[in-house]
């Protein structure tokens, strides 16, 4: 377990919390608690509202880099700097209910520029409306097109994949179909941002409870419920936890220590090791889920990890 920057050491204490990080996630608690729960708004509420910029995390940013397309009947956002030396398909968090692929555009033009790879972001079918399997079926299509058609589309064959919260479980699902179910184990590496990858509820998740920092244990089930049903939650489909790791490519896994979340990242990483691949967890101390969206240098130092991640792929 590594990190970024001297100033973040010695994750494993889990003591030395940067006063940055203390301050603005107390900040953000507090303005949660000025408004109702998310698990007790209408989603089509919380879209809306997002769009319009009066989200959690602000107005949203459009990138005039990217370009909209569709893959294998599924939309997705393409941002695709000169000779990509690599494919990134990236799938956004938002608890399989909430977000799209143009909520990360500043995010995602900044891995097309920097690391050089063409960035393509997944707008997969959202429940309640579409429940599981929509969302991983969609994903699957959109590696199996990138899989079939990106090196001479992109002039490359390398791919990699990576999500946030439920855009990593559903980044994870994606490479676990596509090696179990079509033979291919050929990705140069995954990138899991807090992701939630047992939805039957690890120790983090269940000692959470009510406090509301981002989620909380009412809107994880809320998520949960809407996307899955609950006898099929502990299937290596849903919650790939569960699943067979082993010959799998190299793993970068982010997560904060103030996250229900945190066991996730945790027993995967040593999950992932114990399968015999390589994998860097990078733990935060105090951050909250999401906290790569806040304008502090834990998040700055998480994605520069991140960069420098998919750079070395």
């Amino acid at each position: 377990m590594r990190t970024h920057d001297p100033q973040f050491a010695d994750p494993l204490a889990f003591g030395a919390v940067d006063p940055e990080t203390a301050e603005y996630t107390a900040r953000l608690e507090a303005l949660i608690a000025q408004g109702p729960p998310v698990h007790t708004i209408a989603p089509k509420v919380i879209r809306a509202a997002r769009e319009a910029g009066r989200g959690l995390w602000g107005p949203l940013v459009r990138s005039p880099m990217a370009v909209d397309r569709e893959l294998a009947g599924v939309p997705v956002r393409c941002f695709v700097p000169p000779d990509p030396r690599g494919v990134y398909m990236h799938v956004h968090g938002g608890g399989w209910m909430l977000g799209g692929a143009h909520h990360h555009d500043p995010r995602n033009a900044h891995i097309a520029l920097a690391c050089g790879y063409a960035v393509v972001s997944v707008g997969y079918r959202l429940a309640p409306e579409h429940p599981y399997p929509a969302a991983p079926d969609d994903c699957e299509a959109v590696a199996r097109w990138l899989v079939a058609h990106g090196a001479k589309e992109f002039g490359t064959a390398r791919i990699a994949l990576g999500g946030e919260s439920a855009g990593a479980q559903l980044a994870l699902v994606t490479m676990l179909r596509l090696r179990d179910r079509h033979g291919y184990n050929g990705f140069a590496g995954i990138n899991l941002t807090f992701g939630a990858f047992d939805l039957a509820g690890t120790p983090s998740q269940v000692r959470w409870g009510a406090r509301d920092l981002v989620l909380s244990g009412p809107t994880m089930k809320w998520f949960y419920d809407a996307f899955v049903p609950e006898a099929l939650r502990r299937d290596p489909d849903v919650s790939p936890l569960y699943a067979d790791l082993r010959a799998l490519p190299p793993a970068m896994i982010t997560v904060g220590t103030l996250d229900p979340l945190l066991d996730d990242s945790l027993f995967l990483y040593a999950r992932w090791r114990a399968a015999g691949n390589a994998a860097t967890l990078d733990v935060y101390p105090g951050a909250p889920h999401g906290f790569t969206n806040l304008p502090i240098a834990a998040a700055e130092a998480a994605h520069a990890r991140i960069d420098d991640f998919l750079k070395g792929l």
